[in-house]
């Protein structure tokens, strides 16, 4: 590992570049590299921004409407929560959850651009940031025999 100390000033703190990078390490959030866009950039054609009444025209009537969030129960194996913002009437978060028997699960390299750090009990979780398209995108698996996965887009609060 490459670590670099700077002296800010004669007898005061010193900043370590390699303290610096293992604090992002440990964040466990990840930014998309030279600008590279999202892999994983909409459900179904709904967007991050996109406006409420249009990401239900493409998404058909909610099992639960609402003024901030909408739950969609496609089939037993998927569900979707979609967040609004109630200012701007636009979305801010998309949340999908395949369950046990689901189809067409997209793969972690699909949607964040790499496979997950497994834990010991199969569980896994990993969250890349991209503040060029302004949201983050996360792919998480609970432990288990069957797992749950959930993808999740959240607009980046600048």
């Amino acid at each position: 590992m490459f670590c670099v100390s700077l002296r800010l000033l004669p007898g005061r703190i010193i900043v370590s570049v390699c303290c610096l990078f293992c604090l992002v390490v440990i964040s466990g959030a990840v930014y998309g590299q030279n600008g590279d866009g999202p892999l994983f950039s909409d459900f179904k054609g709904v967007r991050i921004g996109m406006p409420t009444e249009e990401a239900r025209k493409k998404l058909g009537s909610p099992k639960e409407k609402g003024d901030e969030q909408d739950y969609y129960l496609f089939n037993e194996t998927q569900q979707v929560m979609v967040y609004y913002d109630k200012t701007s009437k636009t979305v801010t978060a998309i949340s999908i959850d395949f369950m046990n028997g689901a189809n067409q699960i997209p793969a972690p390299r699909e949607v964040i651009g790499s496979e997950l750090e497994n834990k010991s009990d199969g569980s896994g979780y990993k969250m890349v940031r991209y503040p060029k398209a302004g949201y983050w995108v996360a792919y998480s698996r609970t432990a288990g025999k069957a797992p749950t996965i959930t993808i999740t887009m959240q607009k980046i609060d600048r």
